[in-house]
């Protein structure tokens, strides 16, 4: 089993993720090869919430032209963990 900080690597705060706080769900960025109990795991680990379900998806990489140039944006996975009522993370 991994380190529970190299597999969360830090929350995605958008809008879009901030919007979901209402419903009990936090986005999370993760390591590429995480799956959905290394990461409910570490989510206990690192802030004492049992999540309830966890869904993961792939972010897909995007190419960019900037300056005549170009290049590859990031790409990745992140995790939304949902948490049951009452429970909460305070990522502020």
């Amino acid at each position: 089993m991994r380190d529970a900080t190299k597999i969360i690597k830090n929350p995605r705060i958008t809008e879009k993720a901030s919007g979901a706080y209402a419903l009990r769900a936090y986005a999370f960025e993760v390591a590429p090869l995480a799956g959905k109990k290394e990461v409910a795991k570490a989510v206990f680990d690192i802030y004492k919430v049992r999540p309830t379900r966890v869904n993961i998806l792939k972010i897909p990489r995007k190419k960019v032209f900037t300056r005549g140039k170009e290049g590859v944006k990031g790409g990745g996975k992140k995790a939304i963990v949902y948490l049951k009522e009452g429970d909460k993370i305070d990522l502020v």
